[in-house]
């Protein structure tokens, strides 16, 4: 069946948004700040409170939502409104799903580098085919299996690269492999939620933008109020910050206060996940779960382009040149090239 317009929009929007969320995520964990009450400098190692970004994201898609409907009040339009009674507490196990995967993912975010995650994410294909077989009642055709095999091999690939690759002083290979189980884990667990929305989605025609700002603000303030515990249990060499805890958001917020470019960093996960989000709810109602999934995994090519991936291939068509067009070249580039921050 041919996609539509609106389909291809938004598999555009799911694309360019959830690529802008991973990095800026990954942006995020890069930065070194002073903390609070003195503390040296340390890396921004705040999953779960980026976690409550995230869930804030999603919560603003409610705002929409209502000014969507007051708008179309007295109008024939009714597409935000549900055509049966709606409880908003069905999507309470989805938050759930989403607050505990998403957490997962920010920690092992920490752990390993932004295209293995990414990769390894494309694990949620695997899970979603199988759950929606045997809980929505699907049948894959040959080529859908066909693909979950290929998706199978591929993440043999990548675990076998990161256990062989050489890691250097802020990625351990003990902490590689620690992050990567956490993203499968967590993989199954976003399954469950796709496979939850995908069948409240179509049983009560729920609006996307209702649907994503209802889990947003389960998730928001739950997650808020784990942070408290969070802030006194102890967590050991999976904490990241200075007083070793679960969690630290003062920590955080004092960060954010001593380097101000983590706030546009995290203002761009927050932004990026709601249309993220609202895309994604959208394809699972208009198409299914699983092609929602094989569309977030294409968020892998760019972020292969962001870690550079491209350059080796780049490097071996410019060696395969005339010497007359690498001499060219180099007269453009001056010869020599100087870091962007280095001193002048």
């Amino acid at each position: 069946m041919a996609w539509t317009k609106y389909q291809l929009f938004l598999a555009g929007l799911m694309l360019v948004t959830g690529s802008i969320n991973t990095l800026s995520a990954k942006w995020a964990d890069n930065f070194m700040a002073e903390g609070c009450r003195g503390s040296k400098e340390h890396s921004f190692q705040h999953p779960f409170l980026q976690a409550v970004g995230m869930f804030l994201g999603e919560f603003s898609c409610l705002a929409a939502f209502y000014l969507l409907r007051c708008r179309a009040t007295g109008q024939s339009d009714s597409s935000v409104d549900p055509q049966q009674p709606f409880n908003p507490l069905l999507f309470l196990p989805p938050a759930l799903c989403d607050m505990t995967g998403t957490s997962l993912m920010y920690v092992a975010l920490n752990m390993t580098s932004a295209s293995s995650f990414q990769m390894l994410r494309g694990a949620v294909i695997i899970f979603t085919g199988l759950f929606s077989v045997a809980f929505l009642g699907r049948r894959l055709v040959l080529s859908q299996w066909l693909g979950i095999l290929a998706t199978i091999a591929g993440l043999v690939v990548v675990g076998l690269a990161d256990l062989l690759s050489k890691h250097d002083s802020q990625h351990k290979l003990s902490e590689v492999i620690t992050g990567d189980l956490l993203i499968i884990m967590a993989q199954i667990i976003v399954a469950i939620q796709m496979v939850l929305e995908e069948k409240f989605v179509y049983k009560h025609n729920v609006h996307p933008l209702r649907a994503v700002g209802t889990e947003g603000l389960f998730g928001f303030v739950i997650l808020s109020l784990l942070l408290v515990p969070m802030y006194y249990i102890p967590a050991g060499s999976f904490s990241g910050n200075p007083r070793g805890t679960l969690e630290d958001a003062l920590d955080a917020f004092c960060q954010v206060g001593r380097q101000p470019l983590i706030a546009v960093a995290l203002l761009g996960n927050i932004s990026s996940i709601a249309f993220f989000n609202f895309a994604g709810i959208s394809v699972t109602k208009e198409l299914s779960a699983t092609t929602r999934m094989v569309l977030d995994s294409l968020r892998t090519s760019c972020t292969a382009l962001y870690n550079g991936l491209h350059r080796p291939l780049l490097g071996r068509l410019s060696r395969g040149r005339p010497p007359a067009e690498e001499n060219e070249q180099e007269r453009l580039l001056g010869g020599t090239r100087t870091p962007i921050n280095d001193a002048s």
